[in-house]
């Protein structure tokens, strides 16, 4: 009888001694699993029917513009006033044309993404003279604007 005794506490033991193996793993586990999932980042996406104004800035000669202010600055400010109709903004810096070698044909280019056109020329009409002067920060050159429908969104699913 004290033989099995002994061979219980053996195996109690043995075991205490796995579950403190395992304890690191769980807890690596419960911290993960208690993760926000509000701090993933996510890539914004457009969705069909919004709207999509580029703004381009062409290059040339004697054309200045100061990408930091403009990232920094600029679009923060109008981000601001298009409020929730804004989905999300892009900016592109030109690094280059068409051929190896060739010169970028815009210096940079930005994009808003709305919800609504008509609320987008709402805020921007009311701020005209705000981003008119703020415009004056960064750049010496007159921007495109175009205002496009987003039509269609396909993604390439090869890999």
């Amino acid at each position: 009888m004290k033989t099995t005794h002994k061979k219980q506490t053996i195996d109690r033991q043995i075991c205490s001694m796995h579950k403190l193996k395992l304890l690191p793993v769980y807890f690596a586990i419960l911290g993960l699993l208690s993760c926000k999932s509000t701090q993933l980042k996510h890539t914004p996406t457009p969705e069909k029917g919004m709207f999509k104004v580029s703004i381009l800035y062409p290059a040339g000669e004697g054309k200045s513009f100061d990408m930091d202010y403009y990232e920094k600055t600029h679009m923060p400010m109008m981000a601001g006033l298009l409020g929730s109709n804004l989905k999300f903004y892009e900016i592109d810096k030109g690094i280059g044309g068409r051929t190896p070698g060739a010169e970028a044909p815009f210096v940079a280019i930005g994009y808003f993404y709305c919800y609504n056109v008509a609320d987008y020329n709402k805020a921007v009409s009311q701020n005209i003279e705000a981003i008119l002067n703020d415009i004056k920060n960064y750049t010496n050159i007159q921007p495109t604007i175009q205002i496009s429908e987003i039509k269609q969104l396909k993604y390439n699913n090869l890999k």
